[in-house]
Order: structure tokens, then sequence, then C-alpha cells
């Protein structure tokens, strides 16, 4: 069976991209391989209508949601490659099964890499946090702390007095300049220059960060960008053009979520350098549409070899 859409990757973006197609009776594929970078955090906030949510169930009921309508197809898979074809894209899965699509949406998301710290991978999406807007709220005002990995630490220690009192750990990494360190003062968030060598209390929980001195610092939280890599290589392979953000490489699209390969979008977090539930789910719904009005706007890419 050839589909009009095939979509990589089953979570908030792809989901919102094939309800769009779904309505448009297109007959789509998506492809989860059931790994969603979010599967670490127990509760999605932030998100219009789903506040307080396990990212899971969220996803559970887009997927019933679907499921009413006859045109979708959701598989539990892995895309290994695509390539260009004749008639659109073919896309091969890790069981050696070949799918034509004339159209593909990228939303397989990203990988994190964490500090290689004592005691953070296993309180990652629980008190080892990345998004202030997203998991903030919930530290209730207690000690929370910013750990550098590079410069950006230093606008996320300006952010983080909202949601309680802030310590930036400098790690040897950052030096903050004397306009910087007024800044922080304003905010009135801590420097530590001492730098953390591991986490102390029962996981998944965090009580305090021991410093190098032996001192021990009480923190509810630790915020910390993780590194990002493309959890597939499919979009470069297809000559997907990329982008450099903060935390790393993310594919670059336009305002319609269209790549820099006709007939290709991406959405979710893997196309922006800016993570968040509630973006991914729009840049989905952008993506599926752009993807539906390609097919009738510009039929001839189907065509081409």
């Amino acid at each position: 069976m050839e589909f009009d859409v095939i979509i990589i990757g089953g979570s908030f973006a792809g989901l919102s991209a094939a309800m769009q197609l779904a309505r448009a009776r297109r007959a789509v594929l998506v492809l989860d391989h059931g790994a969603p970078r979010n599967r670490f955090a127990a509760t999605s906030h932030g998100f219009p209508g789903q506040d307080g949510r396990r990212p899971a169930d969220i996803a559970a009921a887009l997927r019933q949601e679907l499921a009413a309508y006859p045109t979708v197809m959701v598989r539990e898979a892995h895309a290994e490659s695509a390539r260009r074809a004749p008639q659109g894209f073919r896309v091969t899965l890790d069981t050696g099964t070949d799918i034509a699509a004339r159209r593909l949406i990228l939303a397989h998301g990203v990988r994190d890499t964490l500090p290689d710290l004592p005691g953070l991978e296993e309180r990652w999406g629980a008190s080892v946090l990345h998004c202030p807007y997203c998991h903030g709220y919930e530290v209730n005002q207690q000690p929370i702390g910013a750990l550098a990995r590079n410069d950006m630490a230093i606008h996320q220690a300006m952010l983080l007095p909202d949601w309680g009192p802030t310590t930036l750990f400098t790690q040897g990494i950052v030096t903050p300049t004397p306009e910087q360190r007024q800044a922080l003062a304003a905010r009135g968030a801590h420097i530590e220059e001492v730098p953390v060598t591991g986490l102390v209390g029962p996981a998944p929980r965090i009580q305090a960060v021991a410093l190098a001195d032996g001192r021990r610092i009480p923190l509810a939280a630790l915020f910390v960008a993780p590194q990002t890599e493309l959890s597939s290589n499919i979009g470069p392979v297809l000559g997907c053009a990329t982008q450099e953000g903060p935390t790393g490489a993310y594919l670059a699209v336009d305002g319609q979520q269209a790549t820099t390969v006709p007939g290709v979008f991406a959405a979710g977090d893997l196309a922006t350098p800016m993570a968040n539930a509630t973006l991914s789910a729009a840049a989905g719904v952008m993506a599926g549409v752009a993807a539906h009005r390609s097919l009738i706007f510009d039929p001839a890419l189907a065509d081409a070899a």
C-alpha cells in the first residue's frame, strides 16, 4: 500500500500532524519506536487542556482519537532509513519492510546527553530538569540550582528565581561578566564557583549537591540544559539542512515546517531550538496542513525522480 504521508515519530508533534491529514481523509502511516523523549517525566505541565497529565496518557488519548479515522494507521516500528523514489519516498523499517509515501513528516525527536556526574542520570525528569516553564512551579519555591554546561546557564539562572532561590554552579565552564554578576545579584541568584561533584539524596529526588571542597548545598531541583542530537539521521541523509542551536543541531524548517528537501516536513524537538509540548503539537498541526497542501498544489513532486 502507498500512503499519502508517512510520519516518523508518534508523540505530540507526529500525532498532531496525523490528525490534520486524517481529517482530510488522506492515507497516513505513523511510525513510532515507543521511546519518546518525555518518557522520564511523570507529568506534563503548561500544555493547554492537559496540565498535570502523564505524557504517555496524553499520547494514548491522541491515538484513541485518531482511531476514529479509518485512513490513519499507527504502527509500532522503527524507521531505519528513507530515500527519494520516482513517486515520492520509500521508508525502510528495521524489519526490512519497504513502504512508499508521497510525502514525509519527520517528528522523531532528539536524544539527550547529560553531564557525567554521579547521581544525575537517575534523577533526570524528576528532580534534574531542563525546563522551568514545564516543571518549575512544582518545585514550590524551594532552593533551585542551575548547572552550567555553557553560557546558556547564565540565561537560565536569570529566569529561575521566579520559581525558587537560585544558585548558579559555574563548574569552571562559565565566567559571568561583571554586568552579568550584577544582573544575577539583582535577581537574588547566588554564584557558586566550586564544582559540583555529585548529587545527594534518595533518587529520584534530590536533597543536595556535593561540592569539590566537601560542602553540601541543599536543593529541591537542579536545572541543566542537556546536549541534544537528532534521534535519527534520516533527515540529514535525505539532504535536509541543519542549524546549530544552543544544545545541538536541529533540522532547518520554514514557517510551514518544510525542510530544505521538497516533500519533507519536520516538527517537534528535532526542528526547533526550544522544546515544549505545546509548541511541538502546534508545529505538528502546521506540518500536517502543509504536507496536505503540498499534495494538492505541488503534485509534480510525486513524479520527480
